[in-house]
C-alpha cells in the first residue's frame, strides 16, 4: 500500500482529507506541525507528502527545503497562499504540485493518483541507466550527469530528460509530455508548462540534444543506449 504523510494543522480538514484518501486505498499518516511531520517522515517513509504552508511552528516551505536535502519524495502543497510569487517559491524549492484553498477534493485525489502512478513507474524503471552523448541518467539514484558531473535538475526536469532519452528519435507532442511527465491531460496545467520546462532543461544540459519541431513538438536527436 502506498503511503502518504499529510501535514495540515486544521484538524477537521486533516481528518476529511485523510478519510477520503484512505477510501482511495492509501495509508495516511497525519501530522499537525512540522515537528510532528519530521518525526513521522523517517518512520513512515512516505511515497507522497501533502503539506500546508502556514503552520504553527515552522513554514511548510522550510519543511520542503529540509526534505529535499535528503529525499526526492513527491510533495504537494495545499495552502491558502495563492500569489504567483508563493507558487514560484514552492516550485523552486522542489514542490511537485501546488493547490490553493478552497479546493476541490476530487482534484486533489486526481493529482494524488497521478503522482502515485508516477512513483510506481519510477520504482519499476530504477534498475537501469541511460546514456546519450555526454549525458547519463541513473534511474536508481534519480540523478543525471553531464560528462560525469551531476546536473542540478528539479524533479520535473529530471523526469522530462528521462522521457526524452527513453524516446530518442521520436517527436513528442506537448500533450504526450503532459500525460507522461505530469500525468495529466492538460486540464489543470498552464499552457506554458511544457515550453518553459523544456527551455530550462535545454539550458542546463547544453549542446544540441533537443530540437523544436514546429507545430509538432520536440525531438531528442541523439541516440540513447540503456545499460
Amino acid at each position: 500500500m502506498q503511503r502518504i504523510l499529510l501535514l495540515e494543522d486544521d484538524r477537521n480538514l486533516n481528518r476529511g482529507i485523510s478519510l477520503k484518501l484512505e477510501k482511495e486505498g492509501y495509508e495516511v499518516s497525519s501530522a499537525f506541525s512540522v515537528q510532528e511531520a519530521e518525526a513521522l517522515f523517517d518512520v513512515v517513509k512516505p511515497d507522497l507528502i501533502i503539506s500546508d504552508v502556514n503552520l504553527p511552528d515552522k513554514s511548510g516551505l522550510d519543511f520542503c527545503a529540509d526534505i529535499r536535502r535528503k529525499s526526492q519524495v513527491y510533495l504537494i502543497f495545499l495552502t491558502a497562499l495563492d500569489s504567483e510569487v508563493d507558487m514560484v517559491n514552492a516550485y523552486d524549492l522542489g514542490a511537485d504540485d501546488y493547490i490553493t484553498k478552497p479546493f476541490s477534493l476530487m482534484v486533489l485525489v486526481s493529482k494524488v493518483h497521478a503522482l502515485m502512478r508516477r512513483a510506481r513507474r519510477e520504482r519499476e524503471e530504477a534498475r537501469h541507466s541511460i546514456c546519450s552523448g555526454k549525458i547519463r541518467i541513473s534511474c536508481q539514484e534519480m540523478k543525471a550527469y553531464l560528462e560525469e558531473e551531476p546536473l542540478a535538475l528539479s524533479k520535473k526536469e529530471w523526469q522530462l530528460l528521462l522521457y526524452f532519452m527513453e524516446n530518442a528519435g521520436q517527436i513528442l507532442s506537448k500533450e504526450q509530455i503532459l500525460e507522461h511527465v505530469w500525468d495529466v491531460d492538460g486540464q489543470f496545467v498552464d499552457d506554458n508548462t511544457v515550453p518553459v520546462n523544456v527551455s530550462r532543461l535545454k539550458r542546463k544540459i547544453s549542446g544540441e540534444y533537443i530540437q523544436n519541431v514546429r507545430g509538432m513538438g520536440y525531438l531528442w536527436i541523439k541516440e540513447s543506449v540503456k545499460e
